[in-house]
C-alpha cells in the first residue's frame, strides 16, 4: 500500500513538471542583475535577455538590484517563488567570490539555487587612467612602492570576484593598492574614466570599448592565456607576476526547487542563445568566451570556483562582516 502510495506521489510530481514545462513560460520572465547598469554581468544580461524573449517568445525583463556586493539581488531570487519567472544573472561576484568571503550571507550560494545554464567565462584585466605615469606592470608595481597605501585600486564592490583579484594581486606583487569599491564596474569605470580613482582590475568586457577608444590603458589580463581580442596586451604571468590566474563567468540561475522540466526549457533556450550569429559576435568582440555545459556541468562549477575563492580569501585575510 505505501509503495503503491509512493509510486503515485512520483508519478503525480512528474505530471505536475511535465505540465508546468508546456505552459511555461505563461508570461513575462524577470532576469535580476544584482549589479548597477554598465558592468559586465549587466551587459551580459542585456544579451541574454534580448536573445531569450525571442527564443521564450515572452519578454524577458532586466532588472538591476545593486548593493551588497551583488547579495541584494540574488537575495531576491534566492526567496522568490520556484516557478521559472525570477532569475538571477549570476557571476562569480555574487554565487562564489562573495559567498566565500563574507561572514553572513543572507544565501547559500549552493543550497539556494538551481543552476541553469552557464553562458560565459570573462578574463579580467588591470587597467589605468591615462594620466597615471606608468604604462606595464612593472612601472605600475614600482609607482605602488614608491607610494605605498596611496595609489587606489577600483572594483566592482566588497567580495567581488574583482576584490579578491586586488588581493592576490597586492599579496603576490608584494604591494598595497587601497581597495575602492563601488556598487558594479559601471559607477566604478566612471571614477577612473574621470580619474577620482588611478586603476582598476575589471572584466574585459565592460572595460573593452574604453580601451579601444584610447580613454584606458590596458596593463595585463589576468588569465593564464593572452585575450584573442587583446593580443598585444600581455598576461600578468608574462608580465611578471608567476603563476597568477583568475578569470570570472556569468550563468544563470533560478530558485532551488524549480521545476526540472522548466529549468531544461530554459537550458535549452540558453543553449540555442549562445549559438546565435548575434550573440555570438557580441561576445566574441567583448572577450568573453561563450560556455555550453550542461546543467549538472554547472553546479559542478559553481562549487569548484567557491571553493577556489574561499582559499583565495583565507590567503589574503579577507573577510566581510
Amino acid at each position: 500500500m505505501k509503495i503503491t502510495k509512493l509510486v503515485c506521489a512520483i508519478c503525480v510530481a512528474l505530471w505536475a513538471s511535465h505540465a508546468a514545462a508546456q505552459a511555461y513560460p505563461a508570461k513575462a520572465i524577470r532576469l535580476i542583475v544584482p549589479w548597477a547598469p554598465g558592468g559586465n554581468v549587466d551587459i551580459t544580461g542585456r544579451i541574454m535577455g534580448a536573445a531569450l524573449t525571442e527564443s521564450l517568445g515572452q519578454i524577458v525583463v532586466v532588472d538591476n538590484r545593486a548593493g551588497g556586493g551583488g547579495t541584494i539581488g540574488s537575495s531576491m531570487v534566492a526567496k522568490a517563488a520556484p516557478d521559472g519567472y525570477t532569475l538571477l544573472m549570476g557571476s562569480s561576484g555574487s554565487v562564489t567570490a562573495g559567498p566565500a568571503v563574507y561572514a553572513n550571507m543572507p544565501y547559500d550560494p549552493v543550497k539556494d539555487f538551481a543552476p541553469v545554464g552557464m553562458v560565459q567565462i570573462v578574463p579580467m584585466i588591470v587597467v589605468i587612467n591615462p594620466k597615471v605615469p606608468v604604462n606595464n606592470l612593472k612601472e605600475l608595481i614600482a609607482l605602488a612602492k614608491e607610494r605605498p597605501g596611496k595609489i587606489t585600486m577600483a572594483s566592482s564592490g566588497t567580495g567581488s570576484s574583482n576584490h579578491l583579484a586586488i588581493e592576490l594581486f597586492n599579496t603576490m606583487a608584494g604591494v598595497k593598492f587601497i581597495h575602492v569599491p563601488y556598487k558594479g564596474s559601471g559607477p566604478a569605470l566612471a571614477e577612473l574614466l574621470g580619474g577620482q580613482v588611478e586603476t582598476m582590475i575589471d572584466q574585459l568586457t565592460s572595460s573593452i570599448g574604453f580601451i579601444r577608444e584610447g580613454r584606458l590603458k590596458a596593463i595585463a589580463v589576468t588569465t593564464n592565456v593572452r585575450s584573442s581580442v587583446m593580443p598585444n596586451v600581455p598576461t600578468l604571468d608574462e608580465a611578471g607576476l608567476k603563476g597568477f590566474e583568475a578569470n570570472t563567468f556569468t550563468g544563470i540561475l533560478a530558485p532551488a526547487g524549480t521545476p526540472p522540466a522548466v529549468v531544461d526549457r530554459l537550458h535549452a533556450d540558453i543553449v540555442k542563445a549562445l549559438r546565435t550569429a548575434t550573440v555570438k559576435e557580441k561576445f566574441q568582440n567583448l572577450g568573453a568566451d561563450p560556455q555550453e555545459r550542461s546543467v549538472r556541468d554547472f553546479g559542478d562549477f559553481i562549487r569548484a570556483d567557491l571553493d577556489k575563492w574561499k582559499k583565495v580569501g583565507a590567503a589574503a585575510g579577507v573577510r566581510v562582516e
